[in-house]
């Protein structure tokens, strides 16, 4: 099976000893610093809700990109992202072997790269999914990207031989893929937080469980989607009572 996650805002620049790989669509990353660098600071701040010094910094980023960027000027994917997602995924942790089978199955959505491998080399951004960037293409990046993601997934699917995706993304990266174009059965975990008999969705814990349920898939090479419910880390487990075939819900007592 695949499986997507979402990337993070937040970045971990730690240099690490590890070779990447070139994103499938570092062009149209290009295409887009490019015209992100006509923003003025104000609009950057709206695009985004950004401060003043965070409009700054993105600012300098897009500016400082380099369409051929020296090695040490990248850093791989899976290993740079530093949010909620990617504190579940560990991906620092997994071993070569490991890396190298969530190379071949997992897969991170961006505005800016598209779609990324785990090793795929990234510069310091941020491009948010839901921002409305004007193109060529339309006023948003769901118009950018359009069905591309979907006939890259569906390739990368027949490459390793699935009809499976397991969306660990939120609703805003996972949104810029057209479904009707997918060719594979979509599987959406559910993360849920049980406070006094009333299981609800609490955001932190269902992003930290989403990068978990992703590691999970990668260190047990899963392909049938029925072993999905054997997930257990962070004291979750599966209920039957509130899942369905598409929509298997975890649930843990809340801390």
């Amino acid at each position: 099976m695949l499986v997507v996650i979402s990337p993070a805002k937040r970045l971990d620049w730690t240099e690490r000893p590890v070779e990447t790989t070139e994103p499938a669509f570092a062009e149209d990353a290009a295409r887009l610093v490019k015209t992100a660098r006509n923003l003025t600071l104000a609009d950057l701040r709206g695009l985004m809700d950004l401060s003043e010094d965070l409009a700054k910094l993105n600012r300098d980023r897009f500016r400082d990109y380099d369409p051929n960027p020296a090695p040490d000027a990248t850093r791989p994917a899976a290993l740079a992202f530093a949010g909620d997602t990617y504190q579940g995924l560990e991906a620092a942790s997994l071993d070569a072997d490991e890396l190298a089978w969530a190379q071949d199955h997992l897969r991170i959505l961006s505005g800016l790269y598209g779609l990324l491998r785990p090793l795929d080399a990234i510069q310091p951004y941020r491009l948010e999914m839901g921002s409305k960037l004007k193109t060529r293409r339309g006023g948003n990046l769901y118009e950018y990207w359009r069905d591309q993601l979907s006939k890259a997934l569906n390739a990368q699917a027949e490459a390793v031989g699935t009809d499976v995706l397991v969306n660990c993304a939120s609703q805003e990266y996972f949104g810029a893929v057209p479904e009707k174009a997918l060719k594979l059965r979509v599987i959406t975990p559910r993360f849920m937080e049980d406070k006094a008999g009333t299981p609800k969705i609490v955001s932190f814990h269902a992003k930290k469980a989403r990068g978990a349920m992703a590691r999970f898939i990668v260190q047990n090479r899963l392909t049938d989607p029925e072993a999905l419910r054997d997930f257990d880390l962070g004291g979750y487990a599966w209920s039957a009572e509130m899942s369905s075939p598409d929509a298997p819900t975890f649930v843990r007592p809340a801390g």
